[in-house]
């Protein structure tokens, strides 16, 4: 049985899933949705806004609130609490190292960015290859 059980979240449908499986696999578990908001980056478009921002912190957790909004209805869904963490990184490295507090990682097999989508899950990858705890795959 497992105690605590890490589910990375993002927007995407299979996020969802996995956030579905966990809950309905492992009633008696502890879940934490973890959203990672990729660092600050001039080559990246969509975070250069977060690089101007006085407290990245704050940028990040204003970012993962419509993904914990969405994780907080599928528990209610399932009548489940949930807790939330939102980390800033590259995500796979910021999922291992979070992932060494728990029992197990439920994630989707991939993101909704389109560049994950081209590489098949290379989050997803990194994930299994590196975690140190059991990873499970939704699809």
């Amino acid at each position: 049985m497992l105690d605590r059980v890490l589910v990375p979240m993002d927007d995407s449908v299979l996020a969802e899933r996995a956030l579905a499986y966990a809950l309905e696999n492992h009633p008696d578990a502890s879940v934490t949705v973890l959203t990672v908001v990729d660092e600050p980056s001039m080559m990246m478009g969509d975070a250069v806004s977060l690089a101007f921002e006085s407290d990245i912190d704050a940028a990040a957790a204003e970012r993962a609130e419509p993904v914990f909004d969405r994780a907080s209805e599928i528990a209610a869904d399932h009548d489940a609490e949930i807790d939330t963490v939102v980390a800033v990184g590259r995500p796979a490295r910021a999922i291992v190292t979070h992932a060494t507090d728990y029992d197990a990682v439920v994630m989707g097999s991939h993101s909704s960015e389109m560049v994950d989508w081209l590489f098949v899950g290379n989050v997803t990858d990194t994930v299994f290859k590196r975690a140190p705890v059991p990873v499970t795959v939704v699809r």
